[in-house]
């Protein structure tokens, strides 16, 4: 496994907002974004189409006991909120970079955190 896309950087590739592609490598996501990503109320049936398209492109991540700890861990030591604490616990337990623009992420102990480009 190389790179997690945080949720917001698979948003900002559904909706065409990077200013690059994305890096080459394995490419996953936690199952945390995938149910934030099908969760939201306002998607609409295209949209829901090319997501799918997309998540059945990819691994997704399940829980498991290791990333379950490391997320603890992060909520104790940064006080992140829980979404984000298993996301990046995701990317710490696989030795991969998380994609992401979320800045309370990059200050993250321990956890591998690049920033996306997007377009102006």
């Amino acid at each position: 496994m190389n790179f997690i896309l945080d949720t917001n950087a698979v948003i900002y590739l559904q909706k065409g907002l990077l200013d690059e592609t994305l890096p080459h490598g394995r490419i996953a996501i936690s199952m945390i974004s995938e149910i934030e990503l099908r969760g939201f109320p306002g998607l609409v049936t295209d949209q829901e189409t090319r997501l799918l398209r997309f998540l059945d492109s990819i691994q997704i991540i399940g829980l498991s006991h290791d990333i379950k700890e490391e997320a603890i861990r992060l909520r104790r030591d940064h006080r992140l909120k829980l979404p984000d604490a298993i996301i990046a616990a995701t990317a710490i337990t696989y030795g991969a970079v998380l994609l992401s623009n979320d800045e309370h992420l990059h200050g993250v102990t321990g956890l591998n955190c690049r920033k996306l480009a997007l377009k102006q």
